[in-house]
């Protein structure tokens, strides 16, 4: 889920591959667009029952309204809770967190071990970024229920933000055995990507636009093969797909982050900034937020009034349960304190030992000047083989400082040949949506 890593994967929660930000906040007050939907994808996890509406809106009325008439149908507690869930992802707005806390517990009340309860509390722990739990909450959902994808779901999402890829692989072979598509292909997708075979994860995606039908599914998919070309270099294949994204879909916000990130790697920076004033309008997601910032910087224009934006997202998300030190280790190190990035950076970590987080913490003692300490973090860091420009820069810079001449140069060209347009200018651009 840096989606960044951190809003893709985790991006992951309840069907969805892994994108997790997961935990960005709205400013009060502001919505996204009305044709912000719940695809199949999406709701996925919904305690495994297909619910009978197109919009995540329409699924709580209708959860309410039948809970209304049955206040002790745990299984529809349930369904509620994952569906607020998921409405905080979609809408960046954390309070929604709050509302699924209430009612899984009280879904808890009425069956305490119940599968689609527990799968509901592995999806809030993972929204909250608390993966250890989400495992433990999704392991026992999984014993109750072997044929439950949406455990399985989480399982492979938190695993990998734990970095325990192994066990997210079969995690992920688990989905596709019990139901492949969209859910499954995508995650799947990134599985693949992390471990650098770029070439089975735009395979994968394929499988997964084969497999959508709904507009949401397929301008997903569609955003994800666009990331993975814009990712290695290919500005004008990532338009066509965020392109295609939009026709599917004219609401997905990800997509028209996309063509704003496109347009800026290109240096049409006029034409970025005003799809990311569009952009964050709609959804204020941190990477989002950051990478308008940034974009701004590099026009000369004043950047402040997105870094208060994210500063005040960082107290919603807090006051909601979301602990997220990676966005925060990643503003400073690269726009902040590298003291305090090197605090945060320590934290996720110490939680999250995943390759993003060996990144993170592998700057910021960079950019604090320890450099013998960050080393190995890098090496962590691209340990997987991932083909990601932003990890094999960090590391090359870090060589370089240590005299390395010979391993800088080589993980310079890794960087090169990962991603060409990569901008060490616009280091959010970087990394995954």
């Amino acid at each position: 889920m840096n989606i960044s890593a951190k809003t893709r994967i985790a991006a992951g929660v309840l069907g969805l591959a892994t994108a997790l930000t997961l935990g960005a906040a709205l400013i009060p007050g502001e919505r996204p667009p009305p044709a912000t939907a719940a695809s199949p994808a999406d709701l996925a996890g919904l305690a495994e029952a297909p619910v009978p509406v197109a919009s995540l809106d329409g699924a709580v009325d209708a959860l309410t309204a039948r809970l209304r008439r049955l206040p002790g149908d745990h299984r529809a507690w349930a369904q509620l809770g994952m569906a607020y869930v998921q409405q905080a992802r979609v809408t960046a707005d954390p309070s929604f967190y709050t509302r699924a806390e209430r009612a899984l517990a009280r879904a808890a009340e009425l069956s305490p071990g119940d599968f689609a309860v527990l799968t509901g509390q592995a999806a809030l722990a993972a929204g909250r970024h608390d993966f250890a739990e989400a495992v433990r909450l999704a392991t026992r959902s999984a014993t109750a229920n072997p044929y439950g994808q949406g455990a399985q779901a989480v399982l492979a999402d938190a695993y990998t933000q734990l970095g325990r890829y192994d066990e997210a692989t079969r995690a992920i072979d688990r989905m596709t055995e019990l139901r492949p598509g969209v859910a499954a292909f995508t995650r799947a997708s990134y599985d693949a990507e992390i471990r650098g075979d770029r070439a089975r994860a735009r395979d994968m995606l394929e499988h997964a636009l084969d497999d959508a039908f709904a507009p949401a599914d397929v301008a997903y998919c569609r955003h994800y093969l666009g990331e993975l070309a814009l990712h290695a270099g290919d500005l004008r294949g990532a338009a066509e797909q965020y392109a295609l994204a939009l026709k599917a879909d004219p609401g997905f916000t990800p997509a028209l982050a996309g063509t704003a990130r496109a347009a800026a790697l290109d240096g049409r920076l006029r034409e970025a900034m005003g799809l990311y004033d569009t952009v964050v309008a709609r959804l204020p997601l941190a990477q989002y937020v950051t990478e308008y910032a940034e974009v701004l910087a590099k026009a000369g224009r004043d950047p402040s009034p997105q870094w208060t934006l994210l500063r005040a997202q960082r107290v919603l998300t807090e006051n909601a349960g979301v602990r997220d030190d990676l966005t925060w280790a990643e503003y400073e190190a690269d726009h902040g304190s590298p003291a305090l990035a090197v605090r945060h950076a320590r934290a996720e970590y110490g939680r999250n030992p995943n390759v993003v987080a060996a990144d993170a913490l592998a700057w910021a003692l960079h950019r604090e000047g320890r450099d013998r300490e960050a080393l190995p973090y890098a090496r962590k860091a691209t340990s997987t083989g991932w083909r990601n420009a932003l990890l094999h820069h960090h590391r090359a810079e870090i060589e370089r400082a240590l005299g390395m001449a010979k391993e800088s140069k080589r993980s310079s060209g890794l960087a090169h040949e990962a991603n060409p347009v990569f901008s060490p200018d616009l280091p959010a651009l970087g990394r995954l949506s």
